[in-house]
């Protein structure tokens, strides 16, 4: 299973996405929020790093405590990014704004524009968990590899504005003759 988080808008507190299943096309599933993108590393309050992950579950610590009670029925551990470098424990769970994550992805069946509240806000974020969760967790316990891929399409013009150092592209290497 593949999945890919598009990041839409990064505020001063919080980043805007929307998450997809690109394993057969690209489906919607729900919105997201995280927090904000930082040129260095602050502890609980900077989204990972753009790339491809790979997910699994983890069955200890507290949420997989508090969510093997609120979700008895769909739980078998968090969904969990792996081998973020310089971060740890990166889950995939409910909350509302940039106040209820710590470097994780929260999930939501509706969003209001960060733009305006600087802590984002996602609604209705226990259904799309219900919605979302099952799914997931199913490939993983059939065995397959679930990948997680973030992707900055938040602009590079609004980060230069904000004082974002832009990341490199590379070059297209082909010539052109004359």
């Amino acid at each position: 299973m593949k999945l890919e988080v598009l990041r839409i808008s990064s505020q001063e507190d919080s980043t805007s996405g929307i998450l997809f299943d690109t394993t057969n096309g690209r489906k919607f599933l729900c919105y997201t929020l995280e927090d904000e993108e930082r040129n260095e590393k602050v502890d609980g309050e900077t989204r990972v790093p753009s790339g491809t992950y790979r997910v699994g579950l983890r069955t200890v610590g507290g949420f997989h405590s508090r969510y093997a009670h609120r979700f008895q029925d769909i739980h078998k551990g968090m969904l969990w990014v792996l081998d973020v470098p310089s971060f740890e424990y990166i889950l995939i769970h409910c909350g509302n704004t940039d106040e209820h994550t710590a470097g994780c992805l929260l999930i939501g069946e509706t969003q209001e524009s960060n733009v305006k509240s600087s802590n984002g806000f996602i609604g209705r974020s226990t259904q799309a968990y219900f919605d979302v969760y099952p799914r997931i967790a199913e490939a993983l316990d059939k065995g397959e590899e679930v990948t997680i891929t973030y992707i900055d399409y938040d602009g590079e013009e609004e980060k230069k504005d904000k004082g974002h150092k832009a990341r490199p592209v590379a070059k297209d290497r082909r010539t052109r003759s004359s």
